[in-house]
């Protein structure tokens, strides 16, 4: 470095420095759900109060990282690094089933436990998936079991909804999308069938 010129030792350190420099990390997305809110109906299907449990779930689909495969690869599952649901989806999921039926008035009073009363049926509903498919044709796929049971134990309903909904593009954004009208559909079909009984 002695016989090298000043500019030219500059220059020789900007490139040592430069070959070092790490790539920009990428920013957190977060992400939510949201249902359409039905129109109300002219009188409850549940009379008194339904209790709404939060979702249970087990694995990836528990955790808030979403949660993606590829169409021939559907036995491997991954999670994104940096894209979550601004909740668990246990909790997301809850909650927009509670802001529907209490929409729809589906039933006389929609609570949760944290309210701590008595309840004449209680809601308990298990997300078996919540994940992007990537590839040529992306979409979004939602699978739910939703099953209620009357204050002594009894059931009175239970159905699964798998809703497969085609996304825009292969964005995370545009699987939200998909998955966000997936959404609507399994609440909306749960409603026609609650409805029927």
């Amino acid at each position: 470095m002695k016989n090298l010129s000043r500019p030219a030792a500059a220059a020789m350190l900007a490139l040592a420095l430069a070959a070092c420099a790490q790539p920009e990390v990428p920013s957190d997305s977060y992400y939510r759900l949201q249902v359409v809110p039905p129109a109300p109906m002219s009188q409850p299907i549940l009379k008194g109060t339904l209790e709404v449990n939060r979702f249970i779930a087990d694995g990836l689909v528990a955790g808030r990282p979403i949660v993606y495969s590829e169409p021939d690869q559907g036995h491997r599952v991954r999670k994104y690094n940096y894209h979550f649901w601004i909740e668990p989806p246990t909790v997301l999921l809850r909650d927009q089933l509670v802001a529907f039926l209490r929409a729809g008035k589906l039933a006389d009073t929609v609570t949760t436990p944290e309210m701590r009363v008595s309840a004449d049926h209680i809601l308990t509903g298990r997300i078996i998936r919540l994940e992007k498919i990537e590839g040529f044709a992306p979409k979004g796929v939602l699978e739910l079991e939703l099953g209620i049971r009357r204050a002594d134990g009894k059931l009175f309903f239970l159905d699964v909804y798998k809703m497969e909904v085609a996304a825009d593009n292969n964005s995370v954004e545009a699987a939200v999308r998909a998955l966000n009208k997936a959404l609507d559909g399994a609440y909306a079909k749960f409603a026609a069938d609650l409805a029927r009984k």
